[in-house]
């Protein structure tokens, strides 16, 4: 029988994305006051047309900070995809529980300098400081990696059944 089970997880806004918001709201009110007080008359429609795209432009750039990931597991096989404000997804991980060196909670003692300084990651969990935050080595397109994520008790169990001593329970 056929197992599938899903995930999303939404990324939790840092410090630099309110930055980056705060940085573009105010870029948007500085082009609109510019436009405005030198009185940059381009041509009928143009002015409302150019106004119009400055704003899009942000709005755009404000919501592509809007990240969730969707982790599918499908007979041991672990695909994740990034989710950027609801528009684009994109694959950025795939691979068979098989090929994992180990499966373990980020807060556990597993979690060790050698595993932190793999310089390939992949985070994908909601925050790194999440109770929930798993993570797994392997050997991925010919580099070590750390991938990041959050399963979820039924995902656990999946692996499990494919490589019962690599899955470690916090």
């Amino acid at each position: 029988m056929d197992t599938f089970i899903e995930k999303l997880v939404t990324r939790k806004k840092t410090v630099v994305d309110h930055i980056i918001t705060a940085l573009v709201v105010l870029v948007i009110l500085l082009a609109l006051f510019f436009f405005f007080m030198t009185n940059l008359r381009i041509g009928m429609g143009i002015d409302l047309l150019l106004i119009v795209g400055i704003i899009y432009f942000g709005y755009r750039l404000i919501t592509s900070r809007n990240v969730e990931y969707e982790y599918i597991v499908t007979n041991g096989d672990l695909d994740i995809d990034v989710i950027v404000a609801k528009r684009k997804r994109k694959r950025i991980f795939s691979a068979n529980c098989k090929e994992f060196e180990i499966v373990a909670p980020v807060k556990s003692s597993s979690f060790s300098q050698q595993v932190q300084s793999i310089k390939n990651r992949i985070d994908t969990s909601s925050t790194i400081d999440s109770p929930d935050a798993y993570f797994i080595t392997l050997n991925h397109n010919n580099s070590r990696t750390l991938v990041i994520f959050e399963p979820d008790e039924r995902m656990l169990r999946n692996f499990k059944i494919y490589i019962p001593r690599k899955v470690l329970n916090g």
